[in-house]
């Protein structure tokens, strides 16, 4: 399903399955244990998490085909997972998004898994390949952001890479065709590990943005489609305060500057 100009199906884009195989993966299951938090998101999530696998989100996609997304992230709240992960990610791609419909995508931000504090994540799906998990960093505290990006790289066309804090962290991911294609994704998204559970969760993002162009051209993220399951608020938030000025909230009025801020939280 190709992204065309001015929006997309969103049924279509929102159900994948970011960090599916995050608690087969060694790596993880190591740092997992044998804990498991307290079930404390609203029950109102279950009604739309029973038809869609147990995923939900709250988030936006871009109005337009972009080269790359990049935001500001960080956790408002400590994340309460009661069964399988939370996340507020960037990415652009996704469930039958290549050029000749296989599964495509690849994105980057911070999770949680029951038992565990937040990290930082990258997932990448390759063409015809099963989701690949990459562990960028542990426990990053509450409050703290991190800058992630998704780039395609200036002189190598549907080449992707994933940038934190201003840093190239992963190796250059071909995905064919895809140069142009997609119209980029920031949102978060709980998925309840197949069980009776609702997770809570709170994630800022900020300094949202789209690259127009590879290697980076950065213009301001203009939202086409909000992901709003059950039970989620997704809010805009107000252009940066005057220092010394408390930030505020806002259903996000059209004459607010750039960059585009959001809120994206649990009951």
């Amino acid at each position: 399903m190709a992204h065309p100009d001015g929006g997309a199906d969103v049924r279509g884009v929102k159900r994948h399955a970011p960090l599916a195989l995050l608690a087969g993966t060694l790596v993880v299951a190591a740092l997992v244990g044998a804990s498991r938090a307290a079930n404390a998101g609203s029950r109102s999530c279950l009604a739309d998490a029973a038809s869609t696998g147990g995923y939900t989100y709250a988030g936006h996609q871009a109005t337009h085909r972009g080269h790359g997304v990049r935001a500001t992230i960080s956790t408002v709240r400590a994340p309460e997972v009661a069964a399988g992960h939370v996340a507020g990610w960037v990415g652009v791609g996704g469930p039958g998004e290549g050029a000749n419909g296989e599964n495509l995508w690849l994105q980057a931000g911070l999770g949680s898994m029951p038992g565990m504090r937040t990290f930082v994540y990258a997932e990448v799906v390759l063409a015809g390949r099963d989701p690949q998990f990459f562990l960028l960093e542990e426990d990053v505290p509450v409050g703290a952001s991190r800058r992630l990006a998704i780039l395609e790289m200036s002189r190598s066309p549907n080449r992707w890479r994933v940038w934190l804090n201003g840093k190239p962290v992963t190796k250059p991911f071909y995905l064919p065709g895809s140069s142009a294609r997609w119209a980029p994704i920031a949102t978060a998204e709980s998925w309840n590990g197949g069980e009776a559970a609702c997770n809570s969760f709170a994630f800022r993002f900020e300094r949202v943005s789209v690259s127009h162009g590879r290697g980076g051209s950065w213009f301001p993220f203009r939202p086409g489609h909000d992901f709003r399951d059950a039970g989620y608020r997704l809010r805009r938030l107000a252009a940066a305060p005057a220092r010394g000025q408390a930030r505020t909230l806002t259903f996000g009025a059209t004459d607010r500057p750039a960059p585009y801020a959001f809120l994206a939280a649990s009951g």
